[in-house]
């Protein structure tokens, strides 16, 4: 059974292959988790529930693991072939999954059931984010955490990206605009709680060689169209100020 609708645009088979890729695992996903992780104001949530929005093939699992520890993980995909790779993938890490066909607009997950919800790199494939930011907001407890972490239209719309890969182009957003967005939907955060990695990947123009070559002088925050932004969002406990 499909669970893919008009709200997800389907991968192509390079950027399918390129997700099980060291590429992505190690430079990608890993430096992703470690970055929210430093963006957290407060202590963690000890034992955890924790969903992965848009699980993709399961190479997150380990990484979310070794980082916050969950006492139960849940993997949501939209795609049933993804899933049936993230179930070989929990096996081979030796973890407890627990998979949900399901698209980010109508996550099949209780209200305030999950204390962390990882959404990375899923969020410039869908059409409806509206919908499906709305649907983090319900699936978060009071006081949980959405871990928001992705590209934006700056590095979405170049040649090489457009090339490879597949999205829908007329939803893409600035830094700027997904903050505005997800504090729109409600959720809190402050300027520590926000980061803007400019990785060597994500400056699909030239990668950054002008700059590692001396070609160059590097682009300071202020001076550049950020490619990425991580965000650790808070969902407000009822009762306190928005």
């Amino acid at each position: 059974m499909s669970y893919l609708s008009d709200n997800y645009v389907e991968e192509t088979r390079f950027g399918f292959w390129f997700l099980r890729s060291h590429t992505w695992q190690h430079h990608v996903l890993r430096v992703a988790i470690n970055d929210l992780r430093n963006l957290f104001s407060g202590p963690l949530p000890v034992a955890p529930v924790l969903l992965d929005a848009g699980c993709g093939q399961g190479k997150s699992f380990q990484y979310l693991r070794q980082v916050f520890a969950p006492q139960r993980l849940i993997g949501v995909d939209a795609d049933p072939h993804s899933l049936d790779l993230s179930l070989a993938e929990a096996a081979r890490q030796g973890m407890a999954v627990e998979l949900v066909g399901s698209d980010c607009a109508t996550l099949t997950v209780p209200d305030d059931s999950v204390d962390l919800l990882f959404c990375h790199q899923t969020f410039h494939h869908l059409v409806e984010q509206e919908r499906a930011l709305a649907e983090f907001y319900r699936v978060l407890k009071p006081g949980g955490y959405l871990m928001f972490a992705e590209s934006t239209a700056a590095y979405i719309d170049t040649w090489v990206i457009r090339w490879l890969f597949r999205h829908p182009m007329h939803v893409q957003k600035s830094a700027a605009q997904y903050l505005e967005m997800i504090r729109g939907q409600g959720f809190q955060f402050e300027a520590a709680n926000v980061s803007y990695p400019y990785l060597w990947w994500s400056r699909a123009k030239d990668f950054g060689l002008l700059e590692r070559f001396g070609l160059r002088r590097p682009r300071p925050f202020g001076e550049r169209e950020e490619t990425l932004i991580n965000v650790v969002a808070r969902k407000p406990v009822e009762g306190t100020a928005e």
